[in-house]
């Protein structure tokens, strides 16, 4: 018989990219007294990947824990970008309720359209938290009416609408009922949190019933399982069973249960239901198991997240100085690491193709496959990636191809408007919603193609000098809406081995734009620039200039040359062209042809215009 457990809450904080969730977290620790007097504490210490502190967004779902008045309140950070919306589906079906968090001046955003509805869908309760209000420009009232017109477009029941509203600080950790009126600490968040979000329903005198949610790994406890109970108890050394995805058991037994307090976890003899844990010992563990009782298991339902919508071929490094940068190189080094992130990556999927050197990986978006390339470089990967594609789908009535769409919020200062409408017309994009804000800042909605926003990012932010803001989020499928025009400019590719001197930079520079300066390896075939026609130039920055019977090969070598392009892995997965690769290192990053040599990149494009001639 189901009971509440009122002495606990569980809660996920969801929001869009930079509106505040993982600073209000580092608040709530602090004034839960979960740190020393004297202990220094790093800001937004839930971000604890270097990746994460670098971009400045949250990549992982990540616990913690803090008591106020006796209640135990198990928090749980969630990323804002909708490209790791597997980690937000996911997180949300171990908690009772979320904080949404809106920031005073911008209002809901479209990865918050993205974390609520999944959050309404699972029938959650939601206290929204106004965060920023102490900016100048501050809209509180303007955030507060915006959300509820979200709520109300996104189907909530009458129940979900009816939300409570709290306005915080999170930078100064201060909270209130009226954006004017805030009190020196959270109080009034923590009151909310207790009064308006409700408590577990639990059974805990049923068979254990254990979902999981995350892993982690541990170089001495092996994998570790996170997740809710919620039926029964664990305790330490039970005999269970796992209730794999595909419906087979398979015995095991806890060695070890950990609940969450602070930031850190602490070994206890058991857990009841309710209670959000993480479990070591058990054998292969999967994300979307049931950790069940031996003698009644019972399986929870699975955890189900949106399939992928971008797919990259990662192959092993094939240029002509491959292996010397990355410690590992190998197409077996590269599918263990590949097919290993697949045991907590949930959105994603690998494919072995037919070659055993490259493999198809399939991702939420353009960002979620970057952070795995990012993250496997660092780790000492080799390897080659291809330009992103999307992923079509055949409709199940007429048999016509289907395409991803993205609802794309874009901000603009007013003199780049017109811009902005004609890059996205260009694009294939339908304008559906237009209004010019305060300070000049026009805001576009646009449904655009996943292909047409494939390289459009840097294009973008040129154009706009990069004063332009651009948020992304998944649409839907629909019927294609015909060609796209792809990049407009060719690249400078390299003529010849070699090393970039001053002299064949200098010459080259005429033709485009250069990514590297004097002293980069180069080899044929590798793109140097960007070339300023639309068609391809070689050019032969290896060049030097040589001895005469006038001058030394060194004399008037003082040339100047304009400070090349920093090419970002964002960048460069940008730019890539259908017959390009990007050779990545933990050292490097190299664009270059698919074919390198210039005399079979000849015949390979005179034999495609003679197909398509003969088709035509």
């Amino acid at each position: 018989m189901s009971q509440q457990r009122t002495d606990l809450r569980n809660l996920a904080i969801i929001a869009h990219v930079d509106h505040g969730k993982t600073t209000l977290v580092d608040a709530m620790l602090k004034q839960s007294h979960i740190f020393r007097d004297n202990q220094v504490v790093m800001e937004r210490v839930m971000d604890s990947n270097p990746l994460e502190r670098e971009r400045g967004i949250t990549i992982l779902a990540k616990n913690t824990a803090v008591t106020y008045r006796n209640v135990k309140i198990n928090i749980v950070d969630t990323p804002g970008h909708a490209d790791f919306g597997g980690e937000v589906e996911r997180v949300l079906n171990m908690v009772d309720g979320v904080l949404l968090l809106v920031d005073a001046v911008e209002g809901p955003m479209p990865q918050t359209r993205f974390v609520l509805r999944k959050a309404l869908e699972l029938g959650h309760r939601v206290v929204v938290v106004i965060n920023k209000v102490d900016r100048a420009n501050a809209r509180a009232d303007y955030a507060a009416n915006a959300t509820f017109d979200l709520f109300i477009d996104l189907g909530a029941t009458e129940e979900q609408s009816d939300f409570p509203i709290v306005y915080t600080d999170a930078r100064t950790g201060q909270a209130g009922y009226m954006p004017t009126a805030l009190v020196p600490d959270l109080q009034p968040l923590f009151e909310t949190i207790l009064s308006s979000l409700p408590p577990p329903k639990v059974e805990p005198d049923g068979p254990t019933q254990m979902l999981v949610n995350l892993l982690a790994y541990d170089d001495y406890k092996g994998r570790i399982a996170i997740g809710r109970i919620f039926a029964g108890r664990l305790q330490r050394a039970q005999e269970v069973v796992r209730i794999a995805t595909d419906g087979t058991i398979h015995p095991d037994k806890v060695a070890q249960i950990f609940v969450h307090q602070g930031l850190d976890r602490i070994e206890v003899e058991k857990a009841e239901a309710g209670e959000i844990v993480a479990v070591a010992g058990l054998g292969e563990v999967g994300i979307g198991e049931t950790i069940a009782d031996k003698d009644a298991p019972r399986a929870l339902p699975p955890i189900r997240v949106d399939e992928p919508t971008v797919q990259m071929t990662f192959g092993v490094n094939t240029s002509p100085i491959a292996g010397r940068e990355g410690q590992w190189s190998s197409s077996r080094a590269l599918r263990e690491r590949l097919y290993k992130e697949l045991e907590h990556n949930v959105s994603l999927r690998v494919y072995d193709t037919e070659s055993p050197d490259n493999f198809l990986v399939a991702g939420r978006g353009e960002l979620h496959l970057v952070v795995l390339i990012e993250t496997m470089r660092r780790e000492g990967h080799e390897f080659q990636v291809s330009k992103p594609e999307v992923i079509f789908q055949t409709d199940a009535q007429t048999g016509g191809q289907l395409e991803p769409f993205e609802r794309v919020s874009i901000e603009v200062p007013e003199e780049h408007a017109g811009l902005v409408v004609e890059m996205l017309g260009q694009r294939r994009g339908r304008l559906v919603d237009m209004r010019t804000g305060e300070q000049r800042i026009v805001y576009h909605e646009y449904i655009v193609p996943t292909r047409g926003l494939l390289g459009f990012r840097q294009a973008f932010l040129t154009a706009t000098r990069g004063t332009g803001l651009l948020n992304s989020l998944f649409h839907g499928y629909a019927p294609m809406v015909g060609e796209i025009r792809g990049r407009d400019r060719g690249s400078l590719i390299a003529w010849e081995p070699g090393v970039a001197t001053a002299y064949g930079l200098a010459n080259a520079e005429g033709s485009g734009t250069l990514f590297m300066g004097p002293g980069a390896e180069v080899y044929e075939g590798m793109v140097v620039g960007e070339a300023a026609k639309e068609q391809d130039m070689q050019v032969n920055v290896a060049k030097r200039k040589h001895l005469t019977n006038i001058r030394s090969s060194t004399s008037d070598i003082a040339v100047r040359l304009s400070p090349p392009r920093q090419m970002s892995l964002d960048d460069c997965v940008e730019y890539l062209a259908e017959d390009e690769l990007l050779e990545v290192t933990p050292k490097s990053l190299r664009l270059r042809k698919k074919v390198l040599d210039r005399h079979d990149r000849k015949r390979a494009r005179l034999t495609r215009s003679q197909r398509s001639a003969s088709v035509g």
